[in-house]
């Protein structure tokens, strides 16, 4: 079926409605076009999009893995691990009262930075803690066996 295409002569209100509706109709198309395309060429904000959708996704994977690991530590292991990191804390405690008590001013100082560079780091220390207490508990698995 073809359309009909109105001659100039034909200025009937109905053709001219129609007329008018194409023209609408185009020109949402042409403005669907041209959004498409600007998208197209927006890479920077592709390329956030893309980031943040895959620090979405290792984030959650973190966060999934950190729930396994809560899962599968026998509660044993972790009040254990919780003990020895409270002893530590104190031995490091009393350690750093016996050497600034003590100890020529450069020594508490240099404790001080120390303990100060561990504190902004804690989160690899507990990294590691952590992993300690997974092969901990992934070798006396094995040995059971």
């Amino acid at each position: 079926m073809t359309e009909r295409t109105p001659s100039p002569d034909d200025e009937s209100p109905l053709v001219v409605e129609e007329m008018r509706e194409q023209i609408e109709q185009t020109r949402e198309e042409l403005g669907l076009t041209v959004e498409a395309l600007a998208a197209k060429a927006d890479v920077r904000s592709r390329l956030r999009e893309q980031a943040a959708g895959k620090a979405a996704q290792v984030r959650g994977a973190a966060e999934q893995a950190k729930q396994l690991l809560k899962e599968k530590t026998p509660d044993p292991v972790v009040d254990r691990a919780a003990r020895t990191a409270a002893q530590v804390r104190n031995a490091a405690s009393r350690a750093g009262e016996r050497a600034a008590s003590g100890a020529p001013g450069t020594l508490p100082e240099r404790t001080g930075r120390v303990a100060a560079k561990a504190w902004n780091h804690r989160a690899p220390l507990f990294g590691v803690g952590a992993a300690l207490v997974v092969l901990l508990v992934v070798r006396r698995g094995r040995r059971r066996r």
